[in-house]
């Protein structure tokens, strides 16, 4: 067991037993907290902003399933609306009138989509609008950004060094050196980087988080998603928007809303789904017409548009008015203000990057504008903080390089219970 053993815990003997079957005890490999050197803790209920784990602590929750949940745990309409869907039938594998109403919502809502495309997850949703950028485009090679995430699609998972841009080596064991070699990685709010990579390589794609989120929060620098729409349309690539978390969180119409700035592609996920797992892609109708089975490039799913992931979206997305963003807004900076206040007087060096819905804690002395700085940052610091913010009853992302996920179900009592208790922290660094 790990530094954070919790022996003699029902969370530790739960953990004890998913070693034995499942790889590393968990799903997904955040979830063991490894980075903030402790064991995973095992939730039973959530309402709200809180969470319970099996051992009856209860914690302000500011991961919320990593995005999907900003209405909170257990929100009474998006329950009420899955339990009307799953009385109905859970799956049919045939067309649904809710799935028609949610891509025009999504429609209505994203100002560079008229066609939507459901899938089950954001990786899925990835890999199907590459592959239409490639059909597009009749080129093969994809400029990412180092740093960026966008699901466990072989092909971008590659990292890159130094430099200008560099050729896409494989990241996990398992990548063919093939996939990776088609992705080529520059550094994020790097003009220069993306104009000689994309006149040097001649993308079918540029993909890009417009607001970064895997590597903490980093916003872009003014005027560099403007860029990119540029450079696309200079060498005849698409720009795709990665929105799994930015789309419907930062505004009603996602961050291309809130920077004024269309992609062509966009894949969807996280709040898309109302907290059940599903995704999405769409763009304009002349390229979503080339998805099977109007065109030729071959997509499918079994579980898309699953009627209670459909069902949980909709009354999510029904709840998201200006008033609730303007809301949200107002508690991500409440929250920032009195992180950055209680960090300044602890004496502790950190900065705070947000954006409505969305912030990271960096544990650096100057602003973080790319992968490097960020993994210049502090993370044993970091991890010492979140251990000590989990004692005193706050759950906050298990990564630095992960984004905090304020929701509507957060008020002024949970900003100051974690303001009060990460001062505490900064302190008992």
């Amino acid at each position: 067991m790990s530094g954070g053993a919790q022996n003699g815990t029902r969370s530790g003997r739960l953990y004890e037993r998913a070693l034995r079957v499942l790889p590393g005890g968990v799903n997904s490999p955040v979830r063991a907290m490894r980075a903030i050197g402790r064991d995973p803790i095992f939730v039973a209920s959530g309402s709200g902003a809180t969470i319970v784990d099996v051992d009856g602590r209860e914690y302000v929750d500011w991961v919320c399933s990593w995005g999907p949940l900003i209405l909170g745990h257990a929100d009474p309409g998006v329950i009420a609306a899955v339990a009307r869907a799953a009385a109905a039938g859970t799956s049919f594998g045939a067309p649904t009138e809710g799935e028609v109403g949610l891509a025009e919502e999504i429609a209505a809502r994203l100002p560079s989509v008229e066609m939507v495309r459901m899938t089950s997850s954001g990786t899925e949703a990835t890999m199907s609008a590459l592959r239409l950028a490639r059909a597009v485009t009749g080129r093969e090679r994809i400029l990412k950004f180092a740093g960026a995430y966008h699901g466990h699609v072989d092909g971008l998972l590659a990292q890159g060094g130094s430099g200008l841009a560099t050729q896409g080596i494989p990241s996990s064991p398992g990548v063919p050196r093939a996939a990776a070699a088609a992705t080529v990685v520059v550094p994020f709010n790097d003009p220069d980087a993306v104009r000689e990579a994309a006149r040097r390589h001649e993308p079918a794609a540029i993909i890009a988080e417009p607001v970064p989120a895997n590597m903490g929060v980093v916003p872009p620098a003014p005027g560099f998603l403007g860029l990119l729409r540029e450079v696309a349309d200079e060498t005849g690539a698409l720009l795709i928007f990665d929105e799994v978390i930015t789309g419907f969180r930062v505004a009603r119409g996602g961050a291309q809303e809130h920077f004024g700035v269309l992609p062509d592609l966009t894949v969807m996920g996280k709040v898309v789904g109302g907290g059940l797992p599903a995704a999405a892609y769409g763009g304009r109708r002349r390229l979503m017409e080339r998805i099977a089975p109007a065109g030729d490039v071959y997509q499918a799913g079994t579980l898309s548009g699953n009627p209670l992931a459909v069902a949980a979206a909709l009354a999510t997305l029904a709840r998201l008015d200006a008033d609730a963003y303007a809301r949200l807004a107002a508690t991500t900076e409440a929250l920032s203000a009195g992180l950055v206040d209680a960090a300044s007087r602890a004496g502790v060096e950190v900065r705070v990057q947000s954006l409505p819905g969305l912030l990271t804690v960096f544990f650096s002395g100057r602003p973080v504008r790319d992968w490097d700085d960020a993994s210049a940052c502090d993370t044993d610091a970091y991890g010492r903080w979140c251990r000590e913010l989990l004692a005193r009853g706050v759950y906050p992302p298990p990564s630095q390089f992960e984004a905090w996920f304020p929701s509507l179900a957060h008020g002024p009592e949970q900003v100051e219970h974690t303001i009060r208790a990460a001062a505490a922290a900064f302190e008992a660094l």
